[in-house]
């Protein structure tokens, strides 16, 4: 039989399309930006409930996030540009209600879509924006027009502090390495000085970036600033010390007294919010020190009686601040409280009459400790009222318990304002000519059983305090007087 062919077009099979593979690079940038907006969420939630959180770098920098250099831009670049991408979204109306539950995710997507270099591709949050990336696009030109302006530049806020030079300052973990090895080590990519102040200090050039790098990675170097490395050195604890470092997260301060005590002794690192709890004990976990307790609590709540603390011979209290000295490198100036400063002059006025009353509360618990020999006081703050107004209201307390001011760095030529007699022995950083902004008071004082003075001392105040001791009566004797004295003063 005779086959007959058809003139029918030939079946066409159809392959089914395998899956685009993302590449290494999409992958890493994807991850960047879901590491981005979980820092993002941090500091915008803290901004809008006026709550002191970390820095952004130091958010960014904490051992869990990875990509620490690309998620460290696209946060400072989203903030930067945080404004226009509110408007341009409001103006597109393009999100759902799921996709508002995310507005930091958001923040981020957009600025890549609208501003970045790299278009994203992967992730479901990239692919709903980036199909209405037109919507975005018209939204972005018409509020150019709105603002009558012809560019991007033109509706940021172009005075946002620029050309901070700043030295990179590293400190060495004389747990781990000693300074030389770590000059040595430094010196095959970067410039290295030792610092004149602080002993195991480093110098290397701006902008000389160790994120990365193996020593910083391991624990045998910490990027620190100056003043920040100066607070325990100022404290100056000896080796088998028991010290209470009150305010202790993110805890580069309480390694460095570590350190400085050659492991030896004890460190009780104090930190009330158990999020900064965990990035404590992984500073500490990196370091390799052995001598720190970790105490998840509030150094307020300690009983300077309690026979726990009989032996704690001095106190690094470092409390929240408002930070401004380091406004720079906490890039504050970006958030979205810094847009306005009428309201901005407003908040900051209440904001540190809080501060203040919480650093005098927590000074004069400090100095309540009655073995404590050494008490230093400090913060990143350039205001009066956090600095030299807290040491001049304790000055009377301060006395009465044996204290005085020493004068830590006599070398160290800004000292404290001259508000109060006795002010030349505070310590002050400029943000100008040492680019942060730091104040240190040191309060020391010889314990009364080994003070050849105490005899001086009206018979009944030495010899009752010698000889008797009421443990259950102290906090309340002690903290209803402070508080009235407190309250009465206030400025």
């Amino acid at each position: 039989m005779a086959r007959h062919k058809s003139n029918a077009p030939p079946k066409l099979t159809r392959q089914p399309r395998k899956p685009q593979q993302s590449s290494g690079a999409e992958r890493s940038a994807l991850y960047a930006r879901r590491e981005a907006a979980k820092v993002l969420h941090t500091v915008l939630r803290g901004d809008a409930e006026r709550r002191a959180v970390a820095s952004i770098k130091s958010l960014v920098f904490s051992p869990s996030v990875r990509n620490k250099r690309g998620t460290f831009a696209l946060v400072c670049e989203t903030l930067k540009y945080l404004d226009v991408i509110k408007d341009v979204l409001e103006i597109a109306n393009v999100l759902n209600s799921k996709w508002k539950r995310q507005e930091p995710l958001v923040y981020i997507i957009c600025y890549d879509i609208l501003f970045g270099k790299e278009t994203p591709s992967i992730g479901d949050a990239e692919k709903f924006l980036m199909r209405r990336k037109d919507a975005l696009l018209s939204g972005l030109a018409t509020l150019l027009v709105r603002k009558k302006v012809k560019s991007v530049e033109e509706l940021l806020d172009l005075s946002q502090l620029n050309g901070h030079i700043k030295q990179r300052y590293v400190r060495v973990n004389t747990l781990k390495m000693d300074v030389d090895s770590a000059v040595k080590e430094l010196e095959k990519l970067y410039k290295v000085q030792k610092d004149e102040t602080v002993p195991d200090l480093l110098v290397m050039p701006p902008g000389s970036d160790l994120h990365a790098h193996p020593l910083v990675m391991n624990g045998r170097i910490f990027l620190q600033g100056k003043g920040s490395s100066m607070v325990a050195a100022a404290l100056q604890p000896e080796a088998g010390w028991e010290v209470i470092d009150a305010c202790s997260a993110p805890g580069n301060k309480t390694v460095h007294l570590a350190s400085l005590m050659k492991g030896q002794g004890k460190i009780i690192a104090c930190e009330l919010n158990e999020e900064r709890v965990k990035r404590l004990e992984q500073t500490i976990k990196l370091s390799g020190a052995t001598n720190i307790d970790v105490f998840h609590g509030d150094f307020l709540s300690l009983n300077p009686a309690d026979p726990s603390f009989a032996k704690v011979r001095a106190i690094l209290l470092d409390p929240s601040c408002s930070g401004s000295g380091t406004v720079t490198d906490r890039l504050d100036h970006l958030l979205p409280s810094h847009s306005t400063a009428a309201d901005n002059t407003n908040y900051d006025s209440i904001r540190l009459h809080k501060l203040a009353v919480f650093q005098k509360k927590a000074l004069a618990h400090a100095l309540s400790f009655p073995q404590v020999e050494r008490v230093v006081y400090s913060t990143c703050s350039i205001h009066q009222i956090e600095n030299e107004d807290v040491v001049s209201s304790l000055l009377p307390l301060a006395s009465s318990l044996g204290f005085k001011l020493a004068t830590p760095f006599p070398q160290w030529q800004r000292r404290g304002l001259p508000v109060f007699a006795g002010s030349e022995h505070l310590l002050r950083m400029d943000p100008v000519e040492d680019k942060e902004g730091f104040f240190i008071a040191l309060f020391t004082k010889t314990n009364n059983l080994d003070n050849p003075k105490a005899s001086e001392l009206p018979e009944g105040e030495c010899r009752g305090r010698r000889k008797r001791f009421y443990p259950f009566l102290w906090p309340k004797v002690f903290f209803r007087a402070w508080n009235g004295r407190l309250h009465g003063s206030r400025r």
